[in-house]
């Protein structure tokens, strides 16, 4: 993977390499990925609600409307009480008092509006539907008629509240409305939007339907804005400054219907100049839950609804919309930035903190908005991060498509030389095999097939070819099982090495036991050679060479070829190793290093050799998986009295070599003992 924060490597050049890698996924892929690409197109644009108004996705749909509720929240307003308003309610306990519960008494109503109309409202609002006959009836229309202070007068329809009236309501409530003509009181719409199950917004405005309730006292009064004419957003919600303290005074409707007359002049106090809405305040009567609902459980009653459109227009508070252009243009910035990001190709330690800022940026955006005064209502912030990680794994999942065959090809390719895990590291991790070298401690193995280039000259080409391909075969799979690199073969002989470009805590172990399978696979390939063809050339036995030190590896070469190799002394002495096996008698033949790194311990003492072309010598150490650990420890002392007491050691190495009589590698030490120089050291010739 390209991380384009690397140094000298432009963000586009990157952007470049995976779009062609896009391009490069196939017809299907790119059909399928401009079809999801489309999608997050459209659920970043319409995550809210679609153009018919249902919902794209409850998912979304409910997320969105829960982020909004949270923002409206606490971006409102903490006021004190507002004075401007007072609210004349039916409560429960008027109508235990009334012994009347349904409908609401009106022969109240028509006493309270006789009392308030001397005592100087600005308007009277009341939201009380008069959809079916009372005996009170023209009484209260006698006492709407007389009043001098302007009153909206409930309205509803089948067409706008299918729910709330029926046609014989609505028959009977048009016929009282007509009793109204010319005189101070007037219809006045009180539907709310109820979308979505809560009160968000403001109700659509439908032609012939009257002015909504707050409109028309406004309007009555005189105060109207005509930036609120025509508004449909948002509406602006405001929390009491005071727990305890109501956004608005409610008087119940008995105080004024059966008020001392000595009392009135109070009680015009707190009506003068303020707008009087007369309503129910009743548990189960007439309650809306609202934006906040879902953040601190409240369910006001309708009538505190009016009250805050009401509020809102006195304290023009106006939420500018979001033109639908804006959105379409952020929907398609979100889809976009998600392509170019998964064209960027970055690993996850980059993009995690990216996406962290994006959720940030996607739920702060509407947030900043809304404390702005925006109406940020509609405004998909979910729909922006579904439909960006839409849009991101969509061309993802294309380009890795086309680099999957990339990929699994060259893994292929390098799984040739080295372990499938380490090839794909480099895959993901091209620096791995930066131009240049640098040392590491490895273990080197080194083998050779005895005999087989003096076979060579006897066998015809093709049977050389076929036979070193099936050799080089065998022990390829070998270094590669154990999770070793093979470095190079020289005609007949394998060298691998282990700890780079990734080293491993069981590399010693993997190394020794890949030496020790590789002899057995040489002699396997031995059986394998006579048992086709019994005219072949005796096949010699693989010695192998195992050393464990510090060499430099890397990439070398130049501009057209380069080769990943091991260069150093390390190497030299593994193949100094293999070599001394003819002369050893043995096979498979490791340094104290190699033998001391490895952790194992199979391995016997062998003498200490000093190997042709090295002034320093090297103490000998060969794998003996199943060798008593008896006759281990008494080589070990042998090896260790080599040097001081000659004598000593050659009978510790008779006494375990005459227990071994086949063992042609403990003949060889008893012969070197008896050849050693002054400080313990059998010289190869």
């Amino acid at each position: 993977m390209g991380d384009p924060g690397q140094r000298g490597v432009p963000a586009f050049g990157w952007i470049r390499r995976g779009w062609r890698n896009v391009r490069e996924a196939g017809g299907v892929q790119l059909v399928a990925t401009f079809v999801v690409l489309c999608a997050a197109l459209f659920i970043a644009r319409f995550s809210w609600v679609l153009p018919d108004g249902e919902e794209p996705t409850p998912l979304t749909s409910e997320a969105e409307r829960a982020l909004y509720d949270l923002r409206a929240y606490y971006a409102a307003d903490l006021v004190e009480q507002d004075s401007r308003i007072v609210l004349v309610v039916y409560t429960d306990q008027t109508l235990i008092n009334a012994r009347k519960r349904s409908p609401l008494d009106r022969g109240m109503l028509a006493r309270t509006l006789r009392n308030l109309d001397g005592m100087g409202a600005k308007a009277i609002g009341i939201d009380i539907l008069f959809d079916q006959p009372q005996d009170e009836d023209d009484d209260l229309v006698a006492a709407l008629r007389e009043m001098e202070t302007p009153v909206a007068v409930a309205y509803a329809n089948l067409a706008t509240n299918k729910d709330d009236i029926v046609y014989e309501q609505q028959q009977y409530l048009e016929a009282f409305q007509a009793r109204l003509a010319d005189s101070n009181a007037r219809p006045a719409s009180i539907r709310l939007d109820n979308t979505f199950g809560a009160t968000r917004v403001w109700p659509e405005i439908v032609p012939d339907l009257p002015p909504l309730l707050g409109r028309a006292m406004l309007d009555d009064a005189g105060e109207a804005d005509a930036a609120f004419d025509r508004y449909e957003g948002a509406i602006d919600y405001r929390r009491p400054k005071f727990v305890d303290a109501p956004l608005f005074a409610a008087l119940q409707i008995d105080l004024f219907a059966d008020a001392d007359p000595e009392v009135l002049p109070f009680l015009a106090e707190q009506i003068a100049g303020k707008y009087i809405l007369i309503g129910g305040d009743i548990v189960d009567y007439d309650r809306v839950e609202t934006t906040f609902t879902s953040i601190n459980g409240e369910v006001p009653a309708g009538i505190a609804v009016h009250a805050e459109i009401i509020a809102q227009m006195l304290d023009n508070r106006y939420l500018a919309p979001i033109p639908v252009w804006v959105l379409w243009v952020m929907a398609i910035l979100v889809v976009l930035s998600a392509a170019l990001t998964a064209l960027l190709e970055w690993p996850a330690r980059r993009l995690a903190p990216f996406l962290l800022v994006l959720i940030l940026a996607f739920i702060g955006i509407p947030a900043f908005l809304q404390v702005r005064n925006v109406d940020t209502y509609g405004l998909p912030a979910v729909g922006w991060l579904v439909g960006w990680i839409m849009a991101f794994a969509a061309v993802t999942a294309a380009a890795r498509a086309s680099g999957a065959v990339q990929r699994n090809f060259a893994t292929g390719a390098l799984g040739k030389y080295i372990p499938r895990d380490i090839a794909q590291a480099i895959i993901d991790r091209p620096e791995l095999l930066s131009l240049g070298g640098e040392k590491r401690e490895i273990f080197v193995l080194f083998s050779d097939l005895e005999g087989f280039t003096k076979m060579s000259h006897a066998i015809p080409p093709e049977m050389v070819a076929k036979l070193l391909n099936r050799y080089l075969d065998m022990l390829s799979q070998v270094v590669l099982d154990h999770g070793g690199v093979i470095d190079k073969f020289v005609g007949d002989a394998v060298v691998a090495f282990w700890g780079a470009p990734i080293s491993r805590p069981d590399d010693g172990e993997r190394a020794a036991r890949a030496g020790y399978a590789l002899w057995q696979a040489g002699e396997s390939f031995r059986r394998e050679v006579a048992a086709m063809d019994a005219d072949l050339p005796r096949i010699g036995k693989t010695r192998v060479g195992l050393h464990y030190g510090e060499a430099v590896i890397g990439n070398f070469g130049g501009a057209t070829r380069i080769q990943y190799t091991a260069l150093g002394d390390s190497m030299n002495t593994a193949a100094r190793l293999e070599a001394a096996n003819k002369a050893l008698d043995s096979s498979v033949m490791a340094s104290r290093e190699f033998a001391e790194a490895s952790g194992l311990g199979w391995w016997r003492q062998m003498g200490r050799v000093r190997l042709r072309g090295r002034a320093r010598p090297v103490d000998l150490f060969e794998p003996a998986p199943d060798f008593p650990d008896n006759d281990r420890a008494l080589l070990a002392d042998a090896c260790a009295l080599a040097a001081t007491d000659t004598a000593a050691a050659l009978a510790l190495v008779q006494d375990v070599a005459g227990r071994h009589p086949d063992d042609s590698a403990l003949r060889n030490l008893v012969k070197r003992i008896q050849e050693l120089d002054e400080g313990g050291t059998y010289v190869l010739g």
